[in-house]
């Protein structure tokens, strides 16, 4: 059965994330592409990046220390235009920059619910990148007050792992749901490939940077020779990752990918690395899962909390690493590699479905809309 509005609910997500360029930019653009299907009308108001590489906002700043991420900031005029035209039932505000913030206070002038989206532990991040120091400090204390100026102009917060609804109380928040993820149409609709019940080929994708532990793979490739490795995405490490493929002939960048190319590098490999110091959920592991793939996921990853999932992956835990995981899954059997592969897509089609089922729930509820069951 599926879930459908009987009325002409309308919905806009307001995000300072370019769509497909990070986790939360993905998450919202494979959200829209599937609440269409459903719903009257979807439209996502944020930073878009040309074919060419150009962002275009309202304003395109330069990021500190990482040429790959913009700060964006809106016209202001033009959102509030472009949110009246539309006239929204609700508005999604999935992030605590210019855009978000803008978004939300727009929201509320005209009376629209506001849905606060927490997908990025920003605590984290300035541990990472700052800690101790007085740039880490003022980052730390900006995006606690930007969350709690969204938490406190939204009806609900939503976040996709228990830790981070944790991290959201503690901020601040009053009313907090978790709530699933949505894997992309590109990954749903296309016929899998079965998995080879081997272990000869791995895939890391996403942004080369500290967080995602980039170093462990380079390593695992390193010590691994008979497994090939292939590293895709962009950020502050890639010429460390491109110095290491120029060493070792059994690892090899390819460079940012689109959704439809990183669906074949996925199903052109036997596992996907997720070794992230922490993520708020991970989500291209459940994408590697939803193509029938290995998922190799650290226990930083809020992915490992949901237990459905976690048992359908193999887990890198605090006291392992990526090279000790891989020496590991080399002496399983191939039958039980492809078990574990086919039980991966089970579960995560399970969680997609519920996923979107429950984001309907809410949006109907949000906007006082009755809902049906149709075939």
């Amino acid at each position: 059965m599926t879930i459908a509005h009987t009325q002409q609910l309308r919905l806009a997500v307001v995000s300072d994330a370019a769509p497909a360029r990070n986790g939360v930019g993905a998450y919202y653009l494979d959200l829209v592409t599937h609440l269409r299907r459903h719903i009257h009308q979807v439209e996502i108001f944020s930073p878009t990046i040309e074919a060419d590489g150009r962002w275009q906002a309202g304003m395109v700043l330069p990021l500190p220390g990482d040429s790959t991420q913009k700060m964006c900031m809106p016209n202001p005029i033009s959102l509030q235009r472009s949110l009246r035209q539309l006239n929204p039932h609700v508005v999604i505000v999935p992030t605590p920059g210019c855009y978000g913030l803008m978004g939300a206070f727009i929201a509320q002038s005209m009376n629209i619910p506001v849905v606060a989206g927490f997908h990025t532990s920003f605590e984290h991040l300035t541990d990472l990148y700052w800690q101790g120091s007085i740039m880490g400090k003022v980052a730390r204390r900006y995006f606690e007050q930007s969350n709690k100026y969204l938490f406190s102009k939204s009806s609900e917060v939503l976040a996709n792992s228990r830790e981070m609804v944790e991290l959201a109380e503690r901020i601040g928040a009053e009313s907090v749901k978790l709530v699933g993820t949505p894997i992309p149409a590109e990954f749903v609709d296309t016929p899998v490939v079965p998995h080879s019940g081997e272990l000869k080929r791995c895939l890391f994708a996403g942004r080369l940077a500290a967080e995602k532990n980039v170093a462990s793979v380079l390593l695992a490739a390193k010590r691994h020779r008979d497994i090939q490795f292939t590293v895709a995405g962009d950020g502050p490490m890639r010429k460390e990752v491109e110095a290491y493929c120029d060493e070792l002939d059994n690892l090899h960048y390819v460079g940012w990918l689109s959704r439809a190319q990183l669906r074949q590098q996925m199903d052109a490999n036997d596992a996907l690395l997720l070794p992230s110091y922490f993520e708020s959920f991970g989500t291209i592991a459940l994408e590697a899962m939803a193509r029938q793939r290995i998922a190799i996921v650290s226990t930083g990853c809020g992915i490992s909390q949901w237990q459905n999932l976690s048992g359908a992956m193999s887990l890198i835990s605090e006291q392992q690493t990526l090279t000790q995981v891989l020496s590991q899954l080399k002496q399983v059997p191939s039958d039980a590699l492809q078990a574990q592969a086919a039980k991966a897509l089970s579960v995560a089609s399970e969680v997609h479905e519920w996923s979107i089922s429950d984001w309907l729930q809410l949006l109907g509820a949000l906007s006082n809309q009755p809902l049906r069951q149709v075939a």
